[in-house]
């Protein structure tokens, strides 16, 4: 997520007071919130799902449309998600 530098701060006060709701959410196992080393505006959301229709309850969920409704208007540019699995561990 590439934020504006007003949205910065406006952001991690969103994050940080819906982080435990999040992490909290059935079937959420796991929550990071990384900052790009290069870029100071840029931040990406790491989190675990037991499975595809934990995540999609998240995302029909009140909690998610509140918070994102929220994000989504500090951005400076589009954002971009990604759903993952993992493929080799070493």
């Amino acid at each position: 997520m590439h934020f504006t530098d007003a949205g910065v701060d406006e952001f991690l006060q969103i994050f940080n007071a819906n982080k435990e709701a999040i992490r909290n959410f059935e079937g959420c196992t796991h929550l990071q919130l990384l900052k790009d080393y290069d870029n100071p505006n840029t931040y990406t959301t790491l989190s675990h799902w037991k499975n595809a229709e934990s995540l999609e309850r998240y995302r029909k969920s009140e909690l998610f449309g509140n918070v994102w409704g929220r994000v989504k208007t500090l951005f400076a540019e589009r954002s971009q998600a990604f759903s993952l699995q993992k493929f080799i561990e070493l």
